[in-house]
């Protein structure tokens, strides 16, 4: 077997019938290996594509014990397949490689599962392997993508000035709504680091030091639950300008998000991507994440029949709640499978969910005779119903009747095109949430700005903030708003959520501060490019475009973290385990 220095002279993918009779050497990974006895024929793999070799096991012995997944560097002749054997599907598939030396660079031992996309593998399998599933050409997509669109960024981002400014990743703890992932400090025992759940105080500091526009591709950590869309440690495309608005936020981000889109999709994306108000969206769609690639949006029906004589709507309506509706159409489900409707509304919070299909003289229901022919012709122009449809009725708070029928909005709906992109800012966000107790949180963080700080100040509940989300088919890709940059404000907000200037300057002090020396106006915007690189990958979990993430449960197969750590280490850091808690390890 040959030992050679160079182990490459060309890729894959450059393998071309332009290049028949030149000499060649390519290094890869054996994709696949055929056996003919007097002939072997490998597919070698490498980060370009895949190419043909042919190899004499009388010259080459060694070739007989090749298998999947071998490092090999091949040197030979590119010269045309013969007529027949082409394969016009793949890149490289009107030549082969004549081998002329082998050099096996590495063994591999039998794979845990096949690197083939069609195979189904057990999640917690390929993590443990991700070294592997990597190799995968799903999976190698996906990081060419997530790299074609940091680059992208990066591209955009640069050629309009912004400086990529780096914060840092231990810090105070400021949780800003989900826990903190705490940092033990071996020199000050007792105390703790956090790790940023976004670089929100310190970009802002930024504008105050000067910096006119900042970005930077940011990691941050929240430890909350794990789902599908969210991950213990992710990153963010992070955005602050000083003396900006929210026009040029959206006009910036409309800019990125678009050049992303046309790297990874190969698309142009319609700009400048529609606005609605969370008023509009919570009444029309029952979520602030609205997938617009489909109608079925929800309607008010309660002026039409809240005098009905059907007992539900005219007690509900007599008692300020609402009677809202969906037009899901022509879909013609069993009775079974609107019983199951029925419970699914009910494990949303529903009392119940009424059911009607539209006829062609009335409605066909079980609440029928309680409507009259005015209060159903209503009720049908009121929800565009034609003979058929199915419509469902929830009669409840208005808050509660529209996240039911929004979600079942959306388990229901089906977009006509899988591969659209509905972009959407959602606007005018409430300042503040109201809690089930009366208390109040912020809506988005509690450092942005209220359209009207005495609105904010006399009627709290209602006020309006200077925020925005950016959606995409009914996922929310991030948020930002305009900032307060007036710390007389900032401590009013504070007051309001019962942060009182005490607890303020032991949470924010540092942060406050800052606002005291000439605080520009400034505003800006995080983005998930997690989730962002999911939907336009067509992947349902941001698992898929991470490239080591953890499970559903926070740990990494791979390397088996989290783990225990030894009693020396503990008492470097001055920390002491329960021992219910170290017995539970």
């Amino acid at each position: 077997m040959a030992q050679v220095d160079v182990y490459r002279d060309t890729y894959a993918r450059h393998v071309s019938d332009e290049r028949s009779g030149e000499a060649v050497r390519v290094a890869g990974w054996v994709d696949r290996r055929r056996d003919h006895g007097a002939i072997i024929f490998i597919d070698l793999r490498d980060a370009s594509g895949i190419v043909q070799a042919v190899i004499d096991p009388e010259e080459f012995p060694e070739a007989h014990k090749l298998k999947l997944e071998y490092v090999v560097s091949l040197h030979g002749v590119v010269r045309a397949r013969p007529e027949g054997t082409q394969n016009a599907e793949m890149p490289t598939g009107m030549v082969e490689i004549a081998v002329d030396e082998l050099t096996v660079l590495s063994a591999s031992e039998t794979l845990p599962f096949m690197l083939d996309d069609r195979v189904d593998v057990d999640e917690r399998t390929r993590l443990e392997y991700r070294f592997l599933d990597l190799r995968t050409p799903r999976m190698a997509a996906n990081l060419r993508a997530r790299s074609a669109a940091f680059r992208a960024m990066r591209e955009v981002l640069d050629g309009l000035g912004f400086m990529d400014v780096d914060t840092p990743t231990l810090i105070r703890s400021t949780p800003e709504g989900a826990r903190d992932v705490l940092v033990p400090s071996r020199l000050r025992k007792g105390s703790f680091y956090a790790l940023p759940q976004s670089p929100q105080l310190f970009k802002q500091l930024l504008m105050v030091a000067g910096v006119d526009r900042y970005y930077q591709i940011a990691r941050c950590y929240r430890d909350e639950d794990f789902r599908s869309d969210r991950q213990l440690e992710f990153i963010q495309l992070d955005l602050e300008g000083a003396f900006w608005g929210r026009e040029e936020v959206f006009e910036t981000l409309e800019q990125v998000i678009s050049a992303v889109v046309e790297r990874v999709r190969g698309m142009k994306v319609p700009t400048p991507f529609r606005r609605l108000t969370y008023s509009d969206v919570m009444d029309r769609y029952g979520t602030d994440k609205p997938d617009l690639r489909f109608g079925m949006e929800i309607h008010d029906i309660s002026s039409l029949v809240g005098g009905s004589a059907f007992d539900v709507f005219a007690s509900t309506v007599a008692g300020g709640g609402v009677v809202r509706g969906i037009n899901v159409g022509a879909v013609g489900l069993s009775r079974s499978a609107m019983d199951a409707l029925t419970d699914r509304a009910r494990a949303l919070g529903a009392k119940g969910l009424m059911s009607l299909v539209v006829e062609e003289n009335g409605l066909r229901s079980s609440i029928a005779k309680f409507l009259s022919d005015g209060e159903q012709r209503s009720i049908i122009e009121a929800l565009d119903g034609t003979p058929g449809d199915l419509l469902l009725l929830v009669a409840d708070t208005s808050k509660l009747a529209g996240s039911v029928l929004g979600q079942l909005r959306l388990e229901l709906g089906q977009p006509k095109d899988h591969e659209e992109l509905a972009f959407l800012w959602v606007i005018d966000f409430p300042v503040f949430d109201v809690n089930d107790d009366g208390s109040l949180s912020p809506a988005h963080h509690p450092f942005t700005a209220p359209i009207d700080v005495d609105e904010m100040r006399t009627s709290p509940e209602t006020a309006i903030s200077k925020s925005y989300d950016l959606v995409l088919n009914g996922s929310e890709l991030g948020s930002g708003s305009v900032r307060i940059h007036d710390p007389i404000v900032q401590q009013q907000v504070f007051d309001i959520l019962g942060i009182g200037p005490e607890d303020a300057e032991r949470r924010f002090g540092w942060f406050v501060k800052g606002l005291r020396f000439g605080t520009p106006p400034h505003a800006g915007f995080a983005v998930g490019i997690d989730r962002l690189l999911a939907i336009l990958q067509g992947e349902r979990s941001i698992r898929e475009v991470i490239p080591f993430p953890k499970t559903q449960t926070g740990t990494d197969p791979m390397s088996g973290s989290p783990t225990p750590v030894d009693d020396e280490q503990l008492q470097e850091l001055g920390i002491a385990l329960r021992p219910e808690v170290k017995a539970g390890d």
